[in-house]
């Protein structure tokens, strides 16, 4: 009732903020005759926007979420974000006060703030008047905070749709380019020769972006969908283009136009119509990540300018230091990558159940139970030698196999003798260390084929349950046969590969795709790189000489940052023993500076590593780049973190002792290894909680004390983690010189030493291990691409 007095009288227009409250209209359906529908008119009784609440009861119920959980609800903490929190604040406590005023009744309602009084300043403006004002006043400033609350709620809504609308139309857009690849589109949109693999693909890549479309039509309504078809155009003529130039393209879901942008009355801003999105940080609510731009989504590349498989694994063998191969390590597993597994067994299953379904009812088809023998029949004669092929096809009839299904018989003999043949081939294929174990395995499915029953409950005949657990199990059977044939043959190339050999076929490759060295300029994003490096390299060069030279007084401790509280110096960590001399260090030649230096700035820029923006020599090692600059901004919060409740428990405790100051810290870094290594996207309450969990040992507190240290920490945590405080400049500044030491001094004493005098400046000295292991990354990705790279360099530079 109240809410209906509200709205009576004189108060301000917010209509055009209502609609943005309304769900976007779906496009009108045609009728099935091809006419558009078009609704009977009725008598025009009220406008849209009047029949519309004033008060949302939805909107009112996420100010409480706001105030509550805003780490959970706010994806950033901006200032449109400080301005919707104040909003809210102010407008929950005019509710609560209204509503109690109307319970209990003008004369006893009084002015409590239901929140905390730190909350925000603005929310106490109105705390004065609490038991004089009359029942109309309150309904007037209840409205008014309404309004302010509900202007920042619809712009900060509106911001965040901007964002996800540009996440679904990149991922709309990449699924699109790697079908194109995969299938072989032409511009007509056809393609020869589908095999039921590519029409797998192309089925999943349709229904998946159906409900892409779906997703943005609710979110944005006929002008989402219609930026998202512009998108997908554009990404389609692109690719076309590129593939008929055999130039490189530049991914075109990096710069999707969103344009959902407000002004002051709700309407989009005509200038930033035609804008694109900058969506690279929004939605990440890790602290970690929030320290710089995401690099998520928009760092796929074209297609066309992909390096292939070879390229890749001539790569990894190169940078490789042990017997293993490093594709396999976790440098390479992002959460792109455990994505796009995601999506592959999703198509396998989604295959799969195409293939159960061709074989159901009356009539069924059984072209791809022939093409998936044939594949079965292709795969065995491909791994096989010269003596057996011609026993393969014998013994695999794909004409007899054809005959006995379209007799409609469904009898498995025939079948399961070609299904135990290929299983004994793929057993003799293989290692004789395995025969035991395959066999058993082997003799175990066929039993249980023959075992089935006659019917199960779906309808589905035994048949058909045998048939495609038969061949799903042969196909997985030969997929691995193939990826150990792929090993051993990979193990007997390493040493050539690993020489000359290696470098020059990574040389030829990149030279067929940029061009030859003399023309070098061809490589924008290097180019730029190399000129960006070069005006910082002497710079840098000259403050490592300088840190060289003071070296051995590195040795003793020195006082933390200057902007916290003075205190015991941070002990010497004992670093990690090398065991040997370590990689390399720079000797001060020209090129190896250069690309020393120009990684370093790359993995501890502000902004996340895109691959368009990444030097195209080194798109090989953008998955290594981007775990590097993981771990350097892991070890920005974790020697901020540290730092913080060194200060906290000083202030607190000035006769605390530095024994008993360091057992905590070091309970910390314990616990900090732990919770960013098991979950890189931990946030403030995590990291909050790990160091009070830390601080405990230090001595039991009251509850009130506890409350008062977990809101200091949070606090000043918080606030040492924005990119313009102090305290961050100075962390950042020592994490950079401690990977500087190590990138240009080499991951040997030397560079330990170094590492280990910058993080002792922040007393993060427990770090210079994690340092060196991740410089060690730069170095070697360094030396590979001065080999494979240097004459494009030495032109460049």
């Amino acid at each position: 009732l109240f809410f209906q007095s509200a709205s009576s009288s004189s108060s301000e227009n917010i209509d055009h903020l209502l609609k943005r409250l309304v769900t976007p209209k779906r496009k009108v359906t045609p009728s099935r005759d091809g006419r558009t529908r078009v609704p009977a008119k009725r008598p025009a009784r009220t406008t849209e926007t009047s029949r519309l609440s004033r008060y949302s009861l939805r909107v009112v119920l996420c100010a409480y979420m706001i105030l509550a959980h805003p780490s959970a609800v706010l994806s950033e903490d901006g200032e449109q974000e400080k301005l919707l929190m104040e909003s809210a604040a102010n407008f929950v406590r005019e509710f609560e006060l209204l509503v109690k005023t109307i319970l209990e009744g003008p004369g006893k309602a009084s002015r409590q703030p239901s929140l905390d009084g730190a909350e925000s300043s603005s929310c106490q403006k109105s705390s004065d008047v609490a038991g004089q004002s009359k029942f109309k006043i309150q309904l007037v400033n209840f409205d008014k905070a309404w309004c302010t609350y509900l202007y920042r709620f619809v712009v900060w809504k509106v911001k965040d749709a901007r964002s996800l609308e540009g996440d679904l139309v990149r991922a709309a857009c990449k699924l699109e380019l790697s079908m194109m690849q995969t299938c072989k589109l032409t511009a007509q949109g056809q393609s020869h020769n589908l095999t039921h693999d590519m029409k797998a693909i192309q089925k999943q890549v349709s229904d998946d972006q159906t409900l892409l479309r779906e997703k943005v039509q609710h979110l944005s309504g006929d002008a989402g969908i219609e930026r998202m078809e512009t998108a997908l155009s554009d990404a389609r003529s692109k690719f076309f283009e590129a593939k008929e130039n055999g130039s490189p393209l530049a991914t075109p879901v990096a710069n999707v136009s969103t344009p959902l942008s407000i002004d002051s009355s709700g309407k989009p801003p005509p200038s930033e119509v035609n804008t694109s999105s900058k969506t690279d940080a929004e939605g990440s609510r890790s602290v970690v990540r929030s320290l710089f731009g995401a690099s998520g989504a928009s760092s796929s590349t074209s297609p066309v300018n992909l390096p292939t498989e070879n390229e890749q694994m001539v790569n990894e063998m190169l940078h490789e230091d042990g017997g293993a191969i490093a594709g396999n390590s976790n440098d390479g597993r992002t959460i792109e990558k455990d994505f796009q597994d995601k999506v592959r067994e999703t198509m396998e299953k989604a295959f799969w159940d195409v293939v159960t379904d061709s074989m159901r009812g009356d009539k069924p088809d059984y072209s791809q139970l022939i093409n998936l023998v044939k594949e079965v029949r292709d795969s065995l004669h491909d791994l096989a030698p010269k003596g057996w092929k011609e026993e393969i096809y014998e013994n695999i009839d794909l004409e007899i196999l054809s005959q006995v299904l379209e007799s409609g018989s469904q009898d498995t003999q025939y079948l399961g003798q070609i299904l135990q043949y290929s299983l004994d081939m793929v057993r003799k294929l293989s290692a004789a260390a395995k025969d035991d174990e395959m066999k058993a395995s082997h003799d175990k499915l066929l039993s249980e084929l023959a075992a089935s029953s006659e019917v199960n409950d779906n309808g589905v005949s035994s048949f058909v349950i045998a048939v495609i657990k038969g061949l799903r199990f042969t196909l997985e059977e030969i997929k691995q046969l193939q990826v150990e044939v792929s090993k051993a043959y990979v193990q007997l190339m390493q040493p050539t590969i690993k020489g000359s050999a290696g470098v020059e076929y990574l040389q030829k490759a990149f030279g067929e795709r940029y061009g030859p060295p003399a023309n070098a300029a061809a490589l924008p994003v290097t180019l730029q790189w190399i000129s960006a490096s070069k005006s910082i390299v002497d710079a840098e060069w000259s403050e490592h000489l300088g840190s060289l030279s003071i070296l051995p007084a590195a040795n003793h401790a020195q006082p933390l940052v200057t902007v916290l509280r003075a205190g015991h110096g941070a002990p010497t960590a004992a670093v990690a023993s090398a065991g040997s001399s370590g990689l390399p260090e720079c000797k001060g030649e020209k090129v190896d500076k250069l690309v020393r230096v120009g990684l370093l700035q790359l993995i501890s820029g502000m902004e996340g590593l895109q691959l368009q923006s990444t030097p195209e020599s080194f798109h090989l090692n953008f998955l290594r780049l981007r775990a590097v600059q993981g771990q350097f901004q892991v070890v920005i919060v974790m020697a901020t973190s540290m730092l913080v409740l060194r200060q906290v428990l000083m202030s607190e405790n000035s006769k605390i002792t530095p024994l008993g100051l360091e057992t905590v810290i070091s309970e910390l870094f314990g616990a900090l290894v732990k919770l960013l290594d098991s979950s890189p996207e931990a946030g403030t309450e995590e990291i909050v909680e790990a160091m009070m969990s830390a601080s405990a040992s230090a001595g039991s507190l009251s509850d009130a004390r506890t409350q008062a240290r977990r809101q200091i920490i949070t606090r000043v945590l918080l606030k040492s983690l924005q990119a313009d405080d102090v305290v961050f400049k100075k962390v950042s500044r020592a994490v950079h010189c401690a990977f500087r030491g190590v990138v240009l001094g080499g991951s040997g004493a030397k560079g330990q030493k170094l590492a280990d005098a910058a993080l002792r400046r922040v007393g993060a000295a427990k770090l210079a291990g994690r340092v060196v292991k991740a410089a060690e990354v730069l170095i070697r990705v360094a030396t590979v691409s001065e080999k494979v790279h240097g004459p494009w360099y030495k032109a460049l530079a």
